[in-house]
Protein backbone atom coordinates (compact mmCIF):
# COMPACT_ATOMS: atom_id res chain seq x y z
CA UNK A 1 0.00 0.00 0.00
CA UNK A 2 1.56 3.33 -0.97
CA UNK A 3 2.36 5.98 1.93
CA UNK A 4 -0.31 8.28 1.22
CA UNK A 5 -3.43 5.70 0.79
CA UNK A 6 -1.82 3.75 4.48
CA UNK A 7 -1.72 7.57 5.80
CA UNK A 8 -5.56 8.08 4.97
CA UNK A 9 -6.54 4.49 6.11
CA UNK A 10 -4.85 5.77 9.84
CA UNK A 11 -6.50 8.90 9.86
CA UNK A 12 -9.27 7.85 8.46
CA UNK A 13 -10.11 4.30 9.30
CA UNK A 14 -14.05 4.72 8.70
CA UNK A 15 -13.68 6.00 5.55
CA UNK A 16 -11.66 2.88 3.88
CA UNK A 17 -14.24 0.63 5.69
CA UNK A 18 -17.51 2.87 4.11
CA UNK A 19 -15.45 2.67 0.86
CA UNK A 20 -14.94 -1.17 1.35
CA UNK A 21 -18.84 -1.88 1.99
CA UNK A 22 -20.42 0.42 -0.91
CA UNK A 23 -17.98 -1.23 -3.39
CA UNK A 24 -18.70 -4.92 -1.93
CA UNK A 25 -22.57 -3.75 -2.63
CA UNK A 26 -21.99 -2.53 -6.00
CA UNK A 27 -19.82 -5.58 -7.08
CA UNK A 28 -22.92 -7.34 -5.40
CA UNK A 29 -25.07 -5.59 -7.93
CA UNK A 30 -22.86 -5.80 -11.31
CA UNK A 31 -22.81 -9.90 -10.44
CA UNK A 32 -25.60 -11.40 -9.62
CA UNK A 33 -28.56 -8.27 -11.30
CA UNK A 34 -31.22 -7.32 -11.91
CA UNK A 35 -31.02 -8.15 -7.84
CA UNK A 36 -33.92 -7.06 -5.10
CA UNK A 37 -32.77 -5.25 -1.74
CA UNK A 38 -33.45 -8.50 0.08
CA UNK A 39 -31.33 -10.63 -1.72
CA UNK A 40 -28.33 -8.00 -1.77
CA UNK A 41 -28.79 -7.29 1.97
CA UNK A 42 -28.42 -11.55 2.48
CA UNK A 43 -25.37 -11.64 -0.19
CA UNK A 44 -23.64 -8.63 0.71
CA UNK A 45 -24.44 -8.95 5.02
CA UNK A 46 -26.02 -6.11 5.55
CA UNK A 47 -29.69 -4.85 6.37
CA UNK A 48 -32.55 -4.12 4.90
CA UNK A 49 -32.66 -0.84 5.70
CA UNK A 50 -28.88 -0.26 5.10
CA UNK A 51 -29.08 -1.77 1.81
CA UNK A 52 -32.05 0.68 0.98
CA UNK A 53 -29.52 3.62 2.36
CA UNK A 54 -26.90 2.55 -0.08
CA UNK A 55 -28.48 1.47 -3.30
CA UNK A 56 -30.69 5.30 -2.97
CA UNK A 57 -26.97 6.52 -3.22
CA UNK A 58 -25.32 4.83 -5.69
CA UNK A 59 -29.06 5.27 -7.92
CA UNK A 60 -28.05 9.47 -6.90
CA UNK A 61 -24.35 8.58 -8.04
CA UNK A 62 -25.70 7.06 -11.17
CA UNK A 63 -24.12 4.19 -10.96
CA UNK A 64 -26.77 1.92 -10.85
CA UNK A 65 -30.35 1.79 -12.06
CA UNK A 66 -33.71 0.37 -10.73
CA UNK A 67 -35.50 -2.33 -13.44
CA UNK A 68 -38.99 -3.63 -13.12
CA UNK A 69 -37.14 -6.59 -12.35
CA UNK A 70 -34.26 -5.29 -9.95
CA UNK A 71 -30.94 -3.11 -9.90
CA UNK A 72 -28.72 -3.41 -12.49
CA UNK A 73 -25.38 -1.58 -12.80
CA UNK A 74 -24.75 1.25 -15.13
CA UNK A 75 -22.11 1.69 -17.32
CA UNK A 76 -21.02 4.24 -15.90
CA UNK A 77 -20.79 2.13 -12.33
CA UNK A 78 -18.87 -1.03 -14.68
CA UNK A 79 -16.17 2.01 -14.60
CA UNK A 80 -16.02 2.84 -11.05
CA UNK A 81 -15.65 -1.00 -10.09
CA UNK A 82 -12.76 -1.22 -12.68
CA UNK A 83 -10.87 2.09 -12.26
CA UNK A 84 -10.77 0.89 -7.99
CA UNK A 85 -10.29 -2.97 -8.59
CA UNK A 86 -6.67 -2.66 -8.04
CA UNK A 87 -7.07 -0.29 -4.93
CA UNK A 88 -9.45 -2.08 -3.20
CA UNK A 89 -7.37 -5.01 -3.56
CA UNK A 90 -4.69 -3.12 -1.80
CA UNK A 91 -6.77 -2.21 1.11
CA UNK A 92 -8.73 -5.24 1.59
CA UNK A 93 -5.36 -7.03 1.86
CA UNK A 94 -6.27 -9.62 -0.72
CA UNK A 95 -2.55 -8.11 -2.53
CA UNK A 96 -0.99 -9.57 0.41
CA UNK A 97 -3.46 -12.35 0.79
CA UNK A 98 -1.57 -13.22 -2.67
CA UNK A 99 1.49 -12.64 -1.99
CA UNK A 100 1.50 -15.30 1.21
CA UNK A 101 -0.45 -17.99 -0.77
CA UNK A 102 2.24 -18.21 -2.97
CA UNK A 103 4.62 -18.50 -0.93
CA UNK A 104 2.68 -21.71 1.14
CA UNK A 105 1.33 -23.27 -2.33
CA UNK A 106 5.21 -22.97 -3.70
CA UNK A 107 3.34 -21.57 -7.22
CA UNK A 108 4.19 -18.63 -9.58
CA UNK A 109 1.56 -16.57 -8.77
CA UNK A 110 -1.87 -16.04 -6.59
CA UNK A 111 -4.43 -14.14 -8.46
CA UNK A 112 -7.62 -13.96 -5.68
CA UNK A 113 -11.23 -12.11 -6.58
CA UNK A 114 -12.94 -11.07 -4.07
CA UNK A 115 -15.78 -12.74 -2.00
CA UNK A 116 -16.72 -16.37 -2.42
CA UNK A 117 -18.41 -18.42 -4.49
CA UNK A 118 -19.55 -20.74 -2.43
CA UNK A 119 -22.04 -18.20 -1.06
CA UNK A 120 -22.05 -16.03 -4.21
CA UNK A 121 -22.38 -18.23 -6.88
CA UNK A 122 -21.95 -15.47 -9.26
CA UNK A 123 -18.41 -15.08 -8.36
CA UNK A 124 -17.46 -17.96 -10.30
CA UNK A 125 -18.07 -15.86 -13.47
CA UNK A 126 -15.48 -12.96 -12.13
CA UNK A 127 -13.18 -15.87 -11.26
CA UNK A 128 -14.02 -16.66 -15.11
CA UNK A 129 -13.23 -13.30 -16.40
CA UNK A 130 -10.16 -12.82 -14.75
CA UNK A 131 -8.72 -16.29 -15.92
CA UNK A 132 -9.74 -15.39 -19.32
CA UNK A 133 -7.63 -12.38 -19.12
CA UNK A 134 -4.61 -13.96 -17.84
CA UNK A 135 -4.92 -16.86 -20.68
CA UNK A 136 -5.41 -14.25 -23.05
CA UNK A 137 -2.26 -12.93 -22.52
CA UNK A 138 -0.31 -15.89 -23.61
CA UNK A 139 -2.02 -16.42 -26.81
CA UNK A 140 0.39 -14.53 -28.90
CA UNK A 141 3.33 -16.77 -27.97
CA UNK A 142 1.69 -20.00 -26.92
CA UNK A 143 -0.76 -21.48 -29.73
CA UNK A 144 -1.68 -25.54 -28.06
CA UNK A 145 -3.76 -25.09 -25.27
CA UNK A 146 -4.78 -28.11 -23.36
CA UNK A 147 -8.29 -27.51 -21.83
CA UNK A 148 -10.09 -29.71 -19.12
CA UNK A 149 -13.89 -29.55 -18.34
CA UNK A 150 -15.85 -28.57 -15.40
CA UNK A 151 -18.45 -25.73 -14.77
CA UNK A 152 -15.22 -23.26 -13.89
CA UNK A 153 -13.69 -24.07 -17.09
CA UNK A 154 -17.03 -22.81 -18.91
CA UNK A 155 -17.39 -19.83 -17.29
CA UNK A 156 -13.60 -18.80 -18.62
CA UNK A 157 -14.69 -20.09 -22.12
CA UNK A 158 -17.93 -16.77 -21.91
CA UNK A 159 -15.52 -14.69 -20.90
CA UNK A 160 -12.64 -14.56 -23.32
CA UNK A 161 -12.70 -11.80 -26.06
CA UNK A 162 -15.16 -12.63 -28.82
CA UNK A 163 -13.60 -10.28 -31.23
CA UNK A 164 -10.21 -11.72 -31.66
CA UNK A 165 -9.54 -14.23 -35.03
CA UNK A 166 -6.26 -16.54 -34.24
CA UNK A 167 -6.80 -19.23 -36.65
CA UNK A 168 -3.08 -20.54 -35.15
CA UNK A 169 -4.43 -21.19 -31.97
CA UNK A 170 -5.48 -24.78 -31.19
CA UNK A 171 -7.54 -25.92 -28.04
CA UNK A 172 -6.87 -29.54 -27.46
CA UNK A 173 -9.57 -31.32 -25.36
CA UNK A 174 -7.11 -32.67 -21.96
CA UNK A 175 -9.95 -35.89 -21.71
CA UNK A 176 -12.70 -37.73 -23.07
CA UNK A 177 -15.69 -37.60 -21.29
CA UNK A 178 -18.91 -39.90 -22.44
CA UNK A 179 -21.72 -40.08 -20.32
CA UNK A 180 -20.57 -37.10 -17.75
CA UNK A 181 -22.52 -33.70 -18.27
CA UNK A 182 -21.99 -32.89 -21.96
CA UNK A 183 -21.97 -29.01 -20.88
CA UNK A 184 -19.21 -29.62 -19.18
CA UNK A 185 -16.94 -32.16 -20.68
CA UNK A 186 -14.04 -31.09 -22.07
CA UNK A 187 -14.73 -31.29 -25.66
CA UNK A 188 -17.56 -29.03 -25.23
CA UNK A 189 -15.30 -26.59 -23.42
CA UNK A 190 -12.08 -26.80 -25.88
CA UNK A 191 -14.93 -26.07 -28.45
CA UNK A 192 -16.31 -23.12 -26.68
CA UNK A 193 -12.83 -21.79 -26.52
CA UNK A 194 -12.03 -21.89 -30.14
CA UNK A 195 -14.93 -20.61 -30.97
CA UNK A 196 -14.84 -17.83 -28.85
CA UNK A 197 -11.12 -17.09 -30.38
CA UNK A 198 -10.95 -17.94 -33.84
CA UNK A 199 -9.19 -20.62 -33.05
CA UNK A 200 -8.97 -24.75 -34.07
CA UNK A 201 -10.09 -27.55 -31.83
CA UNK A 202 -9.19 -31.29 -31.12
CA UNK A 203 -11.46 -33.36 -29.41
CA UNK A 204 -11.24 -36.62 -28.04
CA UNK A 205 -14.54 -38.82 -27.98
CA UNK A 206 -13.49 -41.81 -25.66
CA UNK A 207 -15.21 -42.81 -22.50
CA UNK A 208 -13.47 -41.42 -18.91
CA UNK A 209 -13.36 -44.97 -17.56
CA UNK A 210 -11.69 -47.33 -19.95
CA UNK A 211 -11.02 -51.55 -18.56
CA UNK A 212 -7.57 -52.49 -18.61
CA UNK A 213 -7.65 -54.25 -21.93
CA UNK A 214 -9.80 -51.48 -23.29
CA UNK A 215 -6.91 -48.81 -22.28
CA UNK A 216 -4.06 -50.78 -24.02
CA UNK A 217 -6.24 -51.58 -26.76
CA UNK A 218 -6.75 -47.70 -27.33
CA UNK A 219 -3.35 -46.61 -26.96
CA UNK A 220 -2.17 -48.01 -29.98
CA UNK A 221 -4.83 -46.57 -31.83
CA UNK A 222 -3.56 -44.08 -34.36
CA UNK A 223 -5.93 -41.45 -33.39
CA UNK A 224 -5.13 -41.85 -29.85
CA UNK A 225 -1.16 -41.99 -30.99
CA UNK A 226 -1.76 -38.79 -32.51
CA UNK A 227 -3.57 -36.90 -29.27
CA UNK A 228 -1.22 -38.43 -27.26
CA UNK A 229 1.94 -36.93 -29.01
CA UNK A 230 -0.20 -33.89 -29.22
CA UNK A 231 -0.39 -33.44 -25.08
CA UNK A 232 3.70 -33.65 -25.21
CA UNK A 233 3.44 -30.91 -27.36
CA UNK A 234 1.00 -28.40 -25.44
CA UNK A 235 2.36 -24.90 -24.34
CA UNK A 236 -0.85 -24.04 -22.17
CA UNK A 237 -2.87 -26.35 -19.53
CA UNK A 238 -5.82 -25.08 -18.25
CA UNK A 239 -7.59 -26.98 -15.58
CA UNK A 240 -10.00 -27.05 -12.46
CA UNK A 241 -9.16 -28.56 -9.12
CA UNK A 242 -12.09 -30.76 -7.89
CA UNK A 243 -12.94 -32.36 -4.30
CA UNK A 244 -11.80 -36.23 -4.61
CA UNK A 245 -15.15 -37.67 -3.67
CA UNK A 246 -17.60 -35.34 -5.51
CA UNK A 247 -15.66 -35.80 -8.46
CA UNK A 248 -15.83 -39.52 -8.09
CA UNK A 249 -19.71 -40.06 -7.62
CA UNK A 250 -20.31 -37.13 -10.57
CA UNK A 251 -18.37 -39.84 -12.84
CA UNK A 252 -20.61 -42.76 -11.34
CA UNK A 253 -17.26 -44.58 -10.45
CA UNK A 254 -17.85 -47.87 -9.05
CA UNK A 255 -18.40 -48.44 -5.06
CA UNK A 256 -15.00 -50.70 -5.19
CA UNK A 257 -13.40 -47.02 -6.74
CA UNK A 258 -14.89 -44.89 -4.54
CA UNK A 259 -14.17 -46.69 -1.42
CA UNK A 260 -10.25 -47.15 -2.41
CA UNK A 261 -10.46 -43.16 -3.40
CA UNK A 262 -12.13 -42.67 0.63
CA UNK A 263 -9.17 -45.55 2.51
CA UNK A 264 -6.75 -43.80 0.33
CA UNK A 265 -7.15 -40.74 1.63
CA UNK A 266 -7.54 -38.67 -1.38
CA UNK A 267 -8.58 -35.18 -1.18
CA UNK A 268 -8.22 -33.66 -4.73
CA UNK A 269 -9.07 -34.36 -8.20
CA UNK A 270 -7.20 -33.14 -11.40
CA UNK A 271 -6.68 -35.08 -14.51
CA UNK A 272 -7.94 -38.32 -13.23
CA UNK A 273 -5.50 -38.35 -10.40
CA UNK A 274 -6.70 -38.79 -7.17
CA UNK A 275 -4.30 -36.95 -4.31
CA UNK A 276 -3.69 -37.36 -0.84
CA UNK A 277 -3.00 -34.50 1.67
CA UNK A 278 0.36 -34.68 0.92
CA UNK A 279 -0.14 -34.88 -3.09
CA UNK A 280 0.52 -38.51 -3.47
CA UNK A 281 -1.76 -40.62 -5.88
CA UNK A 282 -3.83 -42.87 -4.02
CA UNK A 283 -5.52 -43.70 -7.13
CA UNK A 284 -6.22 -42.91 -10.95
CA UNK A 285 -8.84 -43.65 -13.83
CA UNK A 286 -7.38 -45.21 -17.11
CA UNK A 287 -7.91 -42.43 -19.42
CA UNK A 288 -6.68 -41.41 -22.73
CA UNK A 289 -6.32 -38.04 -21.67
CA UNK A 290 -3.09 -35.59 -20.78
CA UNK A 291 -1.04 -37.54 -18.61
CA UNK A 292 0.34 -35.47 -15.32
CA UNK A 293 4.07 -35.60 -16.89
CA UNK A 294 2.93 -34.19 -19.77
CA UNK A 295 1.11 -31.82 -18.04
CA UNK A 296 4.37 -30.52 -16.34
CA UNK A 297 5.95 -29.95 -19.54
CA UNK A 298 3.78 -27.30 -20.22
CA UNK A 299 5.33 -24.45 -20.06
CA UNK A 300 2.63 -21.86 -18.59
CA UNK A 301 -0.43 -24.27 -16.28
CA UNK A 302 -3.25 -22.24 -15.54
CA UNK A 303 -5.29 -23.95 -12.91
CA UNK A 304 -8.54 -22.71 -11.37
CA UNK A 305 -10.90 -23.18 -8.09
CA UNK A 306 -12.74 -21.58 -5.77
CA UNK A 307 -14.73 -21.45 -2.85
CA UNK A 308 -14.10 -22.05 0.93
CA UNK A 309 -15.33 -25.56 0.36
CA UNK A 310 -12.12 -26.04 -2.19
CA UNK A 311 -9.57 -25.04 0.56
CA UNK A 312 -8.56 -28.54 0.88
CA UNK A 313 -8.55 -29.25 -2.79
CA UNK A 314 -6.06 -26.61 -3.38
CA UNK A 315 -3.50 -27.48 -0.80
CA UNK A 316 -3.50 -30.85 -1.95
CA UNK A 317 -3.09 -30.49 -5.17
CA UNK A 318 -0.48 -27.68 -4.77
CA UNK A 319 1.79 -29.78 -3.27
CA UNK A 320 2.22 -31.63 -6.95
CA UNK A 321 1.64 -29.00 -8.68
CA UNK A 322 4.77 -27.47 -11.20
CA UNK A 323 6.44 -24.50 -9.99
CA UNK A 324 5.17 -23.20 -13.18
CA UNK A 325 1.08 -23.26 -11.85
CA UNK A 326 -0.76 -19.94 -11.55
CA UNK A 327 -3.60 -20.08 -9.74
CA UNK A 328 -6.83 -17.93 -10.14
CA UNK A 329 -9.15 -18.35 -7.00
CA UNK A 330 -11.66 -16.59 -4.79
CA UNK A 331 -11.18 -15.01 -1.02
CA UNK A 332 -13.17 -17.48 0.14
CA UNK A 333 -11.26 -20.60 -0.88
CA UNK A 334 -7.78 -18.52 0.02
CA UNK A 335 -8.76 -16.99 3.63
CA UNK A 336 -9.91 -21.16 4.45
CA UNK A 337 -6.31 -21.94 3.45
CA UNK A 338 -4.70 -19.57 5.37
CA UNK A 339 -6.71 -20.80 8.50
CA UNK A 340 -6.30 -24.74 7.95
CA UNK A 341 -2.12 -23.64 7.52
CA UNK A 342 -2.66 -21.94 11.34
CA UNK A 343 -4.19 -24.55 12.52
CA UNK A 344 -1.91 -26.88 11.48
CA UNK A 345 0.85 -24.91 12.65
CA UNK A 346 -0.97 -24.24 16.06
CA UNK A 347 -1.69 -28.31 16.22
Amino acid sequence: MDPLTEAQKMLVPEMTDLLKKRYQILQTIGMEQPIGRRTLSELAGITEREARKETDLLRGQQLIEAKSAGMVISAQGELVLESLKEFMREVSGLSDLEKQLKAILGISRVLIVPQDSDEIPAVKTTIGKEAARLLETRFAHSKKIAVTGGSTMAAISKELASDRNDPALQFIAARGGLGEDVLHQANTIASAFAAQTGGSVKTLYLPDHLSAEAFEMMMREPVIMEMMDLYSKVDVVVHGIGNAEEIALQRKSSTEEVERIRSGGAISEAFGYYFDNEGNIVYRIRTAGIQLEQVKNASYILAVAGGHSKAKAILSYCKVASPQTVLVTDEGAAREIIEQIQNLEEY
